[in-house]
């Protein structure tokens, strides 16, 4: 009888490690130029909804309430939607607007522009360039050595202190 129990308890700690190890979090899937691709329904699981409005629908943080419009600690700043890091802290400036200003990208590969044409105006829309999670828009009122302001919806962003 003992035996039994044994064989029972032992068969129901497989059957619920199993059934665990099913539930983990969607693999992450990239394609031959290294993009992240996933479904809505993957985003909208990692991602809170302001986050997904912004970085999947392309929408704006109201100015002047983001968490790093006002922000000075030393670090990089990184893609909230897949970790890639975008903007280093030196480059960070006070520009006005109520969302945080950087004049340079962390290089040149780390995003991507769009021409984006939304609410009668033609602007330069910045994107991820490894999930394509929109960022926010780069104008050319910035600060030297770039001239370049890259006004970017903080909650786009991860900050990674050094």
């Amino acid at each position: 009888m003992t035996k039994w129990i044994f064989i029972c308890a032992m068969s129901l700690m497989v059957s619920c490690a199993t059934s665990n190890t099913e539930q983990k979090p969607p693999v992450q899937r990239t394609n031959s130029m290294g993009k992240i691709e996933r479904s809505k329904e993957e985003w909208q699981k990692i991602l809170t909804s302001e986050q997904y409005r912004v970085l999947r629908e392309h929408g704006t943080e109201r100015a002047f309430t983001g968490e790093y419009y006002d922000h000075h600690d030393h670090g990089v700043y990184t893609c909230a939607g897949c970790g890639e890091a975008l903007f280093a802290s030196e480059t960070k400036f006070e520009s006005g607007t109520g969302w945080p200003s950087y004049y340079a990208p962390l290089n040149d590969s780390c995003i991507e522009e769009s021409r984006d044409s939304s609410f009668g105006m033609v602007r330069v829309e910045v994107h991820c360039a490894k999930c394509n999670g929109h960022l926010g828009h780069v104008f050319d009122d910035g600060p030297n050595p770039t001239g370049l302001r890259y006004c970017i919806n903080s909650v786009s962003l991860n900050f990674e202190k050094q």
